[in-house]
């Protein structure tokens, strides 16, 4: 490996599972496993990577679109989980027995080395037990990853501030939710501050932290009922632009896809 490294590809998002890779220099990482194992395997296969060279799993939080594949990918390949406490206790049922010497306490607000990377830990709001996402810095360089949120506090947007990259939450147009076949239970749950941010809303967060040293934002956790690519796509573009950044320019905006991976980026 190349020790100046810092790769990222998003293999998965959207509410039908959710997986992110990162690789550096001496890192190979999933965050999440929302997917089967025989699916992230494939995922990876598309940016030629291997399962059997992971070395740990990072769980945000214990929805089955976080987690689904995490058990199986433990078990067959030797990999380190990391979540924090609460979370653990939530999704041990879920996942199946994994051996207790992989199995990691990450406490939340806290920051973790593995390697030459150092991930900092922050709580978001979501109808989790202890939902966690993470920013990854290496070297100067940062990605931050913040799906599964209701709202964005001034706390979180001071956390992740001007970071080279982003994926960041784009789950709904607001106007395809509310007249959508959801429950109206469901759209409340989806529009509440447990919920997941609008494209309206995850544009609104993009513009109070990107900074001078951001290159790249992806759009993650697109609905399939309730968004399109190209809304979502639009959306972050006219707000950035209305906020006078140069979308398209300065900053790349970037869909994801539930069943195509991103093509590995580097930081």
């Amino acid at each position: 490996m190349d020790n100046n490294q810092f790769n990222i590809s998003v293999l998965a998002s959207g509410s039908s599972g959710n997986c992110l890779y990162v690789e550096t220099g001496t890192q190979r990482i999933l965050v999440d496993a929302g997917l089967s194992g025989k699916k992230i395997t494939g995922l990876l296969a598309q940016i030629d990577r291997k399962p059997e060279d992971l070395d740990a799993i990072l769980v945000t939080h214990e929805h089955r679109d976080h987690i689904h594949g995490v058990g199986v990918l433990a078990r067959k390949y030797n990999l380190d989980v990391y979540a924090n406490e609460d979370t653990w206790k939530a999704m041990d049922p879920m996942i199946g027995k994994i051996d207790v010497v992989q199995k990691h306490i990450f406490n939340m607000g806290s920051t973790l080395t593995l390697g030459d990377v150092d991930i900092e830990s922050f709580g978001v709001s979501h109808d989790a037990v202890a939902p966690q996402f993470y920013q990854f810095h290496k070297d100067k360089k940062s990605f931050v990853l913040l799906t599964d949120t209701g709202y964005c506090s001034d706390r979180v947007r001071g956390i992740i501030k001007n970071a080279d990259a982003y994926l960041m939450e784009s789950n709904h147009d607001i106007n395809m939710l509310r007249v959508g076949s959801y429950p109206w239970s469901t759209k409340q749950r989806i529009l509440g501050d447990r919920g997941h941010l609008s494209n309206v809303d995850g544009a609104l967060v993009a513009t109070d932290v990107i900074g001078d040293k951001t290159k790249r934002i992806y759009l993650g956790h697109l609905s399939r009922e309730n968004n399109l690519k190209e809304l979502a796509n639009m959306t972050m573009t006219q707000t950035l632009q209305e906020h006078d950044f140069d979308a398209g320019k300065q900053i790349l905006i970037c869909d994801t896809d539930p069943e195509i991976a991103c093509p590995l980026f580097s930081l």
